[in-house]
């Protein structure tokens, strides 16, 4: 894998990721966003749709941190 494509690869996994992050929090007052209660709801478990966003979210984080640093082994390399 080049150095181009692992850029390209970076662009898109972190554009989904933001994506991701963005739809976990809608909904959400800002807020809730800054670390306010949401109306005494101390906790809250994750179902369905939320479940599979987070399972999402710690998937495509880890794939952006290890095509980072495959990206400077490659550029080390080159």
């Amino acid at each position: 894998m080049n150095s181009n494509q692992l850029d390209i690869l970076q662009i898109v996994l972190a554009s989904l990721l933001i994506i991701v992050i963005i739809l976990q929090n809608r909904g959400a007052g800002l807020s809730v966003a800054f670390g306010g209660s949401s109306g005494g709801e101390s906790y809250r478990s994750r179902r369905g749709f939320d479940k599979l966003l987070l399972y999402a979210t710690i998937i495509l984080g880890v794939l952006f941190v290890t095509s980072t640093i495959l990206s400077l082994v490659v550029a080390k390399q080159g």
